[in-house]
C-alpha cells in the first residue's frame, strides 16, 4: 500500500457512531440533504427503508430534507409502497423523456440528479434487510463538518447466507474478485477503500453534477476513479457502516457485472491514457449452464451507456435545483 494511502487511511475513515445526529444537526446549517434511492422491483424492504429514514431523519429531527425514490421500471408496485411510507417517487423514464431511454441503475442514479433538490445527495440500496438511520447519518458526517470532502463511501462487513448458514464476509464476490484487483492494478490510490462497489455513498452536487454517470453496474467503479481524477484523494472519506444484509445474486447474475464493472475499468483506463487499444473489446460475455448431459449457452451483451455530465445538460441549466 502505498504511503499516501496509508496516511489517507488514517485521516479519512471514521465509523457511524463517531457522528450523532446531534453533531450533523449543528454542522448543517443552510444545506439541504437528497437522500436518494433507486428501485426496481424492491417492495419488500423499500418501504421500511423510507419509513426508517423519515421516521428518524425527517420527522424526529430535521436533518433530512426529502427522500426520493426513483421507480427504475419496477414490475411490482414498489412506487405505491415506497409513497405510502412518505417518499417522493419519480418513475426513470418520467426525468428527461427527450433522451432515449437507457437501462441500468446508473441510469436511476444519473435522473436523480436533475430531480433531487438536496445540496448533498445520499444514495442508498433499497434492497437491503438491515437498515438503519445510521447509514445515512454515517455517511453525512464528513460532508457536513469538513468542507474539503465532497465524496463519501460506505463501508461494512458483508455476511454470504445460504441454506441458513450464514459465512462471515463471505459477501462482495465481485469486490473481491474483479475490482480490488483492477483497482489495486491500476489506480492504486484507492486501494484503501474497503467497499469501492458499495451502494452507500454520498456527495456534494457541485462534484456529483460534473461527473459521466455509466448506466450499468459499473457506475459505483466509474464514480470512484472519476472523483479521483477531478478531486483527489483527500476529497474521499469512508465511513464504516457496519454490517450490510442484503439479497445475494447467482454466479451467472455476478458475471454480467463483472463484465460491466470491466468494461467500466476499460473505458477510463483508454480515457487516461493509461491503455492503447488496438481494437475495441468485445462487450460479449458467453456463459454456460448444465442442461442433461450437456450445457446451455447464454449469450449476452454486457455493454454500458454513460450519460455525461449533467452540468452539460441544457435542461438541467434551466432547472430550478
Amino acid at each position: 500500500m502505498l504511503p499516501q494511502v496509508e496516511a489517507w487511511l488514517r485521516s479519512r475513515t471514521s465509523s457511524a457512531a463517531d457522528w450523532p445526529v446531534e453533531k450533523l444537526l449543528a454542522a448543517k446549517g443552510e444545506t439541504t440533504v437528497s437522500v436518494v434511492l433507486p428501485a426496481r422491483d424492491e417492495r419488500e424492504t423499500v418501504g421500511e427503508i423510507v419509513a426508517a429514514i423519515r421516521g428518524d431523519l425527517v420527522e424526529d429531527v430535521p436533518l433530512v430534507d426529502e427522500v426520493l425514490v426513483v421507480d427504475s421500471r419496477s414490475a411490482d408496485d414498489t412506487a405505491e409502497v415506497a409513497a405510502a411510507a412518505g417518499a417522493r417517487v419519480v418513475a426513470q423514464d418520467a426525468v428527461l423523456p427527450e433522451l432515449p431511454p437507457l437501462s441500468g441503475k446508473g441510469e436511476a442514479l444519473w435522473k436523480s440528479l436533475h430531480v433531487a433538490r438536496g445540496d448533498v445527495i445520499v444514495f442508498v440500496d433499497a434492497d437491503l434487510r438491515n437498515f438503519s438511520s445510521s447509514f445515512v447519518t454515517g455517511l453525512l458526517g464528513p460532508l457536513l463538518t469538513d468542507p474539503s470532502i465532497c465524496y463519501v463511501k460506505g463501508s461494512y462487513d458483508r455476511p454470504y447466507t445460504a441454506g441458513g448458514t450464514v459465512v462471515a464476509g463471505g459477501g462482495g464476490r465481485v469486490t473481491e474478485l474483479v475490482a480490488r484487483p483492477l483497482i489495486n492494478m491500476h489506480w492504486p490510490l484507492l486501494a484503501g477503500l474497503v467497499q469501492p462497489l458499495s451502494g452507500e455513498y454520498a456527495g456534494r452536487r457541485a462534484i456529483l453534477e460534473r461527473l459521466p454517470f455509466v448506466t450499468g453496474y459499473g457506475v459505483e467503479l466509474g464514480l470512484l476513479v472519476d472523483v479521483l481524477e477531478l478531486a483527489g484523494l483527500d476529497a474521499i472519506a469512508q465511513v464504516d457502516l457496519g454490517t450490510r444484509v442484503h439479497s445475494h445474486q447467482s454466479a451467472e447474475e455476478l458475471g454480467g457485472m463483472a463484465g460491466q464493472i470491466l468494461q467500466t475499468a476499460w473505458s477510463r483506463l483508454e480515457r487516461q491514457g493509461k491503455v492503447v487499444p488496438l481494437e475495441s473489446p468485445s462487450t460479449t460475455l458467453t456463459q454456460f449452464r448444465r442442461d442433461g448431459d450437456g450445457h446451455q449457452v447464454r449469450v449476452r451483451d454486457v455493454a454500458v451507456g454513460e450519460r455525461p455530465p449533467m452540468i452539460e445538460v441544457p435542461a438541467y441549466l434551466g432547472s430550478a435545483v
